[in-house]
């Protein structure tokens, strides 16, 4: 017989996309829009750090949480739920290596491997829709585990590189 040594994570990683071109039918609710339209310019009662997306009933995704101001990148992912797929848009505030203060609005695919199969495709699925209602975001990272969040290490190189 054939010996199967573990996938390397790239393969890992090209696994999951046959599910991101099918289409879920999954909705993107008129609040998401509308409030990450207000989000972008910074106007009331959207002048937020984040906000987290789920998907309800497996038909619409709607507006979860939303963290104020004063919430950092660590309330953010805290937020996140240990076992199950969320959508997340945060406003990273950081120095560029020269540095000058800047943001950047970063979309987070939480899909953690100790998910359920079901949500997991459900949300590969349905990411792009999300995507296409926040228009101008030009970071997405997809997470499959905590490390894959880890500020320092995988998301503020990702925020430099758009600098």
């Amino acid at each position: 017989g054939t010996v199967i040594v573990s996938r390397p994570l790239a393969e890992k990683r090209a696994y999951i996309s046959p599910f991101a071109t099918m289409s879920t039918g999954v909705a993107v609710s008129d609040e998401v829009s509308t409030s990450f339209n207000k989000f972008k310019l910074g106007q009331e009662p959207y002048k937020l750090r984040y906000f987290i997306y789920e998907i309800k009933n497996k038909k619409e995704i709607v507006i979860s949480s939303q963290g104020d101001r004063s919430k950092t990148y660590e309330d953010f992912v805290e937020e996140l739920p240990e076992n199950d797929c969320r959508y997340g848009l945060i406003d990273i505030e950081f120095e560029t290596d020269d540095g000058r203060p800047t943001s950047k609005i970063v979309f987070i695919s939480w899909n953690p491997d100790t998910a359920s199969i079901r949500p997991k495709m459900l949300y590969s699925g349905s990411k792009e829709a999300l995507k296409s209602a926040l228009v101008g975001v030009g970071i997405h990272i997809n997470a499959t585990d905590h490390s894959e969040l880890d500020f320092e290490e995988a998301i503020l190189p990702v925020c430099k590189k758009f600098t």
